[in-house]
């Protein structure tokens, strides 16, 4: 273990090289307004900050982090780390500088739809449709809208289609309400049954702000939060405004022993969080005013925005206005994370305890690891400070139905709609039942360093992880929910459906096609040099074929791999979208076309004895592996249509 770091002295050795440069500035209390619990011991805090903050700069190659943490109505922490311009060397401050928010922006649109609600002008549990004017949400449900609050709680049911949702230059973001009319996703659940993290109904809710208030959503996010709070350095605002874009930290993703910048951080979808930036300190103010029910939030908003609204299973937590409820050593946590490009940021409230902690860093980190660091130093904090109070280890009810949970499961958020449905065919979950009546999941932790996962049986589909905190409920349905995060269920695939089928359906096909690229070629001119008489022209032409095809699966599947290959960086291509993305989708397209005349040169070739025996075996594997290669290309929508 490291030792402990004086509050405010600079690290020795360069950012990028593993050191960090803490800086600590005091921050003014929070006014008082309603009794709250006193500031807890927090003793040796930025200590245990600067050694572990500085440790994930170093082993995942992050540039930059800040951190603040509120206690009390008062902030003990706030500290830069690390440099926001890996080119310029400029330290990252934690009142100056300007870090992309993400989706923790989330909290601040969950705000201004509260202050709405509370002052009776948005009725939570009414239509969607009832305040929309410019478009409508799609009636896929008949009897069942959208509602308000279903908006803020992940429930709305539509499909997740990330897919071209940012821009790279802030000046080209389309305007908000006709954005989301023109690019309204499936609606692939009914509305309060699962929750699924849904960037396009927050993107609504804001919408809503815009509609109901009369005001610009920017304009209404600075009149009525920011400026109540005095957050002078936050904005909604794209482009942002200069004094604010003068302090922006860059986001970067590892490149060798380098960095690269990231783009793609904004987008018209701006109550998602897209293009919203704010200083660590507007943070902390924004934490104490939730902490504190500040009024100036508006009279019972924080108490609306905390209180649950929505849990997948009563055994489990779940949703407030899009905090999501994380409870660890027994503690109440309400929690929110964000992600953008190069930016990946944790915010922690502990609401019995009065303490907030947000971490923000400038870089994606080793294989995107950023996004798991800011968790993981929130939970070093509360095991340090607020450990279980003697928790006992529950007690094993029998579950005679144990055995039929097993199986492989797929997240409820994987995109039907468009190509990010690939994340489907590399992750997934796997439920396995052990003769004495226990589970072991493996790809349901959060955490990348984390193995598999054992429960014990509590009783009615509930499960408790044994040696650890989490809990698991399968509704009898073929779904499984988690307390490791309520915006995500899971749903049981078929055997025809399961990722161990289709990769090897995919690798196997693109290995037949890849073959055929090389070997019909090469047959063919072994056979001329040999002088042997030509084969029949439409054998030739479908020979031609076969090599096509294997040219077009090869050149795919390269291309695919290579794009895939850095996971921060196709994020980012993925949000951007990507003509290079598009082409490989039309060569699909192409051979899928090419497919067809590979069946009809194989059912030829048998019937007409255009080769012999063992040329039409390889023409008739080449074509099963076409019919191979595309079955999961179009499952996963890698063809172009």
């Amino acid at each position: 273990m490291w030792t402990n770091i004086i509050t405010g002295v600079a690290l020795t050795a360069s950012t990028l090289s593993g050191s960090a440069l803490p800086s600590s500035t005091a921050m003014p209390a929070a006014p008082a307004t309603a009794a709250a619990p006193s500031a807890p011991d927090l003793p040796g805090i930025a200590g245990l900050i600067d050694q572990t903050v500085g440790a994930q700069l170093a082993k995942d190659k992050i540039p930059g982090a800040a951190v603040v943490v509120v206690a009390g109505g008062q902030t003990v922490v706030a500290k830069g780390y690390g440099v926001a311009d890996v080119d310029a060397r400029t330290p990252v401050d934690p009142v100056r500088t300007e870090f992309f928010t993400g989706s923790v922006a989330k909290l601040f649109t969950a705000t201004a739809v509260a202050q709405l609600v509370r002052e009776g002008k948005i009725d939570p549990k009414a239509p969607v449709n009832a305040y929309l004017k410019d478009f409508k949400i799609r009636d896929a449900y008949p009897g069942h809208p959208v509602t308000v609050e279903n908006l803020l709680t992940h429930t709305s049911g539509f499909d997740d289609e990330p897919l071209g949702a940012a821009v790279r230059d802030p000046r080209d973001v389309p305007e908000l309400g006709r954005h989301l009319a023109d690019h309204q996703p499936s609606r692939v659940r009914a509305p309060g049954v699962w929750a699924s993290y849904d960037n396009y109904g927050v993107a609504v809710a804001g919408y809503l702000v815009q509609t109901v208030s009369g005001e610009p959503f920017a304009d209404y996010m600075r009149h009525h939060v920011f400026d109540p709070l005095q957050m002078d350095d936050s904005t909604f605002t794209q482009p942002h405004p200069a004094a604010i874009e003068a302090n922006l930290a860059r986001g970067y993703r590892p490149d060798g022993d380098g960095q690269t910048a990231e783009a793609g951080q904004y987008g018209a979808w701006a109550p998602t969080g897209a293009g919203t930036v704010a200083t660590a300190t507007d943070v902390a103010k924004f934490m104490m005013a939730q902490l504190s029910a500040d009024p100036r939030l508006g009279v019972g908003v924080a108490d609306l925005m905390q209180k649950q609204h929505f849990t997948m299973d009563p055994r489990l937590p779940g949703m407030t206005y899009l905090f999501e409820e994380r409870p660890r050593n027994g503690r109440q946590i309400l929690f929110k994370d964000g992600d953008v490009p190069g930016f990946h940021a944790d915010l922690a409230l502990l609401p019995q305890q009065n303490v907030g902690i947000y971490v923000v860093y400038n870089g994606d980190g080793t294989d995107g690891t950023a996004s798991w660091d800011g968790k993981a130093l929130i939970n070093q904090i509360v095991d340090r400070y607020f450990p279980a109070p003697g928790a006992t280890a529950p007690t094993p009810v029998e579950d005679p139905k144990t055995g039929s949970y097993a199986g492989t499961y797929r997240s409820d958020r994987v995109s039907r709609g468009d190509v990010t449905r690939v994340a489907g065919l590399v992750s997934s979950v796997t439920v396995s039942s052990n003769g004495d009546g226990t589970l072991t999941t493996s790809g349901l932790s959060q955490n990348p360093n984390a193995g598999d996962q054992h429960w014990i049986p509590l009783g009615k589909g509930a499960f408790a992880e044994r040696d650890g905190q989490d809990r698991l409920v399968f509704d009898g349905h073929g779904h499984l929910a988690t307390s490791i995060d309520p915006t995500v269920a899971y749903y049981r695939l078929p055997w025809y459906e399961s990722p161990a089928l289709h990769q090897p359906m995919l690798f196997t096909g693109s290995g037949i096609l890849a073959a055929a690229l090389l070997g019909f070629p090469i047959l063919a001119l072994v056979r001329r040099l040999r002088g042997r008489a030509a084969h029949p022209r439409w054998a030739r032409r479908a020979r031609v074929l076969a090599t096509i095809s294997g040219a077009l699966a090869t050149v795919f599947t390269i291309g695919f791999l290579t794009m895939t290959g850095d996971g921060n960086a196709f994020n980012e291509t993925v949000l951007l979208g990507s003509s290079w993305l598009t082409t490989l989708l039309v060569l699909n397209a192409v051979l899928a076309l090419s497919a067809f005349g590979l069946l009809a040169g194989t059912v030829a070739a048998w019937r007409f004895r255009w080769w012999g025996p063992a040329g039409r075996l390889a023409y008739t594997l080449t074509t099963a592996g076409a019919v191979s290669f595309l079955t999961v290309a179009f499952t996963y929508n890698l063809v172009w249509s």
